[in-house]
């Protein structure tokens, strides 16, 4: 029997591991999930709702009722950031996922055809990255999907889910890249080569031999995107066009804590905190990643 760390997955954590930045960052990230899914049973403890106003306890001190105090209507701060981190991290690892999964299909069409089709579909991804990204998605959030006829269901949901979706549509493009030039390499090796002279069609090929080459790049760009859209999910927010309340998420807490920034600044700091815990907890999770799944690292 082959020992654990003798094993391909065994080396791959055996070189995360000594990337120890990135396993402190993986602590942080999975802390924060845990406590974002733990969220209802806080609200059970602290024995205050998510949106429970209570406007004779007004920026209150933290206590053990509210450990991190309460905001300007009486709500208690550290029940509203565990529910908006559940927000955030959805948000940031659903689109990343979406965006990843648009990029795989369009980038190994473009390198394993070639031709035509490379030609378009990089011409096409040229475009979406030439576009500046900030105004182009306040435009999309701004657009209200009742007057294009998308009516029906919560409409508390149905912007979360906006919100993945536009970033997913202009968020594919850096995957794209990747996985074109990868495969442009991969199809152009022997076990492809006899694969398709076995008479394999494209698909399979692609499927089943050039896919699984390409999970490695996949995950590391992935997970270095999954930080990038928990910002943008913040800055629209910010901005008032992303997610709107009374679902809270990191970003919308920190608008409204703008106003209130000279008198309760910790409403603002939390927050502001947190969203930067994870994204930096991702870069660097992202970094070691990429540096445990690089086939040239030295196999000890």
């Amino acid at each position: 029997m082959i020992p654990a760390l003798v094993t391909p997955s065994g080396l791959i954590l055996r070189r995360f591991a000594r990337h120890h930045m990135a396993v402190g960052a993986s602590v942080v990230l999975v802390s924060l999930i845990i406590l974002a899914l733990c969220a209802p049973v806080f609200e059970d403890w602290i024995g205050s709702g998510v949106d429970a106003i209570n406007l004779l306890d007004r920026f209150a001190s933290p206590s053990w009722s509210h450990p991190l105090g309460t905001d300007e209507l009486g709500r208690d701060v550290f029940v509203r950031l565990l529910y908006g981190g559940r927000v955030s991290l959805f948000v940031g690892v659903t689109a990343a996922l979406s965006a990843a999964a648009i990029g795989v299909v369009i980038g190994l069409l473009a390198g394993y055809f070639g031709g035509w089709t490379d030609k378009i579909l990089m011409r096409f991804t040229d475009g979406v990255i030439s576009l500046p990204l900030l105004p182009l998605l306040i435009v999309l959030a701004a657009v209200d999907p009742a007057k294009l006829g998308f009516s029906g269901g919560d409409e508390t949901t149905m912007g979360l889910y906006r919100i993945v979706l536009i970033v997913a549509l202009v968020g594919w493009t850096t995957v794209a890249r990747l996985v074109r030039s990868t495969t442009l390499s991969l199809k152009q090796r022997p076990f492809v080569l006899a694969a398709h002279a076995q008479g394999a069609g494209p698909l399979r090929i692609m499927a089943v031999h050039i896919l699984p080459n390409l999970s490695s790049p996949i995950i590391v760009a992935t997970t270095l995107s999954a930080g990038n859209v928990i910002l943008l999910e913040s800055v629209l927010s910010f901005l008032g066009l992303g997610i709107q309340p009374p679902l809270p998420s990191w970003g919308n807490l920190l608008t409204n804590a703008q106003e209130l920034i000279w008198n309760a600044p910790s409403l603002a700091f939390y927050p502001g905190v947190l969203i930067f815990l994870s994204v930096i907890a991702l870069n660097f999770i992202g970094d070691g990643l990429q540096d445990a799944l690089d086939p040239r690292a030295v196999r000890e």
